[in-house]
């Protein structure tokens, strides 16, 4: 069943959105050549708990991290190591949930290590634009579909591919809720928006194919042609006017 936030709980999770995106300005801040995927998990970890929060991923459903740290052609769920070294030219997707007096946030963004190509540079781009042209439809009386129809057509219009074995999702007391956001759709179908749903609205593209697969630890997700992939995601609330950003600062 699909949940509608009063306005209290929409307020608890505008404070999981802010730490989250604290954490992210932290991520930021800490990339650079050498670093690895571990010293970011740590320094989320850190940030969310000194907030008063808890990491929505860890432990969720056997994930070992607090963060998603995936580089290059990793998709999404990368798990961090401390033998994953980042280094001039990469590409990383950090992927940070918070939980906050019993509601989540949930944000993603790709970030750059020093100096990278233009096509990596273009990808991270297209995702973020695609994330802005879907929710220019998440407004009451529209569909999931027309959101998801405006993200395909952004990423397909610059050569790339959205991924379909994953999807964004509704978000609230629960990191998942229904109901599934796809990338990719046709307009005018599926379920109707209303104020107060909350939902994770989250493009995965890849330079290449949009094929993948998952890797023997369960959760890491890769582009089968080894093309590099972007992901760009914020956690919003529908409203009665423009959709509300939750995970940012304020």
């Amino acid at each position: 069943m699909i949940s509608i936030k009063s306005a209290s709980e929409i307020a608890k999770m505008q404070k999981a959105g802010e730490i989250v995106a604290l954490a992210h300005r932290a991520v930021k801040d800490a990339i650079c050549d050498g670093i690895t995927t571990e010293d970011l998990d740590r320094i989320v970890y850190e940030l969310i708990t000194s907030k008063g929060a808890v990491p929505s991923f860890l432990n969720y459903n056997g994930f070992p991290k607090s963060i998603c740290a995936s580089v290059n052609d990793v998709v999404i769920h990368g798990i961090p190591s401390k033998d994953i070294v980042l280094k001039n030219g990469d590409i990383i997707s950090v992927d940070i949930g918070a939980c906050y007096d019993g509601y989540h946030g949930d944000s993603a963004a790709t970030y750059g290590v020093g100096e990278i190509s233009p096509l990596a540079q273009r990808l991270i781009d297209t995702a973020k634009e695609s994330f802005y042209r879907g929710i220019e439809f998440a407004r009451e009386g529209n569909r999931i579909s027309d959101v998801s129809a405006a993200i395909q057509q952004c990423v397909e219009s610059q050569g790339f591919s959205v991924v379909t074995e994953f999807v964004g999702h509704g978000v609230g007391s629960k990191l998942h809720e229904p109901p599934q956001v796809p990338n990719y759709g046709v307009p005018k179908r599926g379920v109707r928006l209303y104020a107060g749903m909350t939902l994770a609205v989250e493009p995965m593209i890849n330079a290449g194919k949009s094929h993948v697969k998952i890797l023997g630890d369960g959760w890491t997700v890769k582009t089968v042609d080894g093309s590099l992939s972007a992901h760009f995601e914020h956690s919003i609330a529908i409203t009665k006017g423009e959709p509300l950003l939750l995970t940012v600062e304020r």
